[in-house]
């Protein structure tokens, strides 16, 4: 392993930094997305029996021991629970915006090491090739014969960046789509909550007026 990062040259220690820290925002986030999924359809279907029942404060309290943004936005659209239609749908939305953000965190930074890993490879590359020219201009310049094991550094340079910038690559565009797509998750479980608790919360409050 050391020997391999040595004959690539200095780009492999870029490459190397950017493998540690895609690794450690994929099990970051791993970790917390996990820790903060739950069956939204059921946790709604639980609100909505109590607040049916005029339970405000054990629903609020459901909220409060239930992780992740669906719980969070649901407790912002109950605590203004006799507000009107557009309050409590607004109060929904601002909580919805303040999750969202959180849901999404460090994952510009695997999108980043995904585009610039190939890059750094390609860089890395180029000054492997580079090396490998000079030899060639140095041999010529001294009438000297040119044999492979001259040019072998330089192109064991070349070749090794190029394929640790794409080792690193790949799976962190894999990783980076899969955690894109849990996010999706949790946007349309909130969409849906937020729509029924609305609904919910407007249909309780005109049986009231009524």
């Amino acid at each position: 392993m050391w020997d391999m990062l040595q004959k690539g040259g200095p780009m492999m220690y870029l490459i190397l930094l950017s493998s540690v820290l895609a690794f450690g925002v994929v099990i970051e986030r791993v970790y917390n997305l996990n820790r903060a999924k739950i069956d939204a359809q059921k946790f709604m279907d639980e609100i909505t029996v109590l607040l049916k029942r005029n339970k405000i404060i054990e629903a609020i309290e459901m909220c409060n021991r239930t992780p992740g943004p669906v719980a969070h936005i649901v407790k912002a659209g109950i605590l203004v629970h006799d507000r009107s239609k557009p309050e409590i749908k607004e109060a929904v939305e601002e909580a919805a915006q303040l999750e969202i953000p959180r849901l999404e965190k460090h994952l510009p930074v695997l999108a980043t090491i995904a585009h610039i890993a190939p890059l750094l490879g390609l860089l890395g590359t180029v000054t492997g090739m580079i090396k490998a020219f000079q030899v060639i201009q140095q041999k010529a310049l001294m009438m000297a014969p040119v044999n492979p094991g001259d040019l072998s550094g330089g192109i064991w340079e070349a070749l090794l960046a190029t394929l640790a910038g794409l080792s690193v690559a790949v799976p962190t565009y894999v990783a980076y789509n899969y955690l894109v797509s849990q996010v999706d998750n949790f946007v349309f479980d909130m969409e849906r909550s937020a729509t029924d608790l609305v609904n919910i919360l407007s249909s309780r409050r005109d049986t009231y007026e009524v």
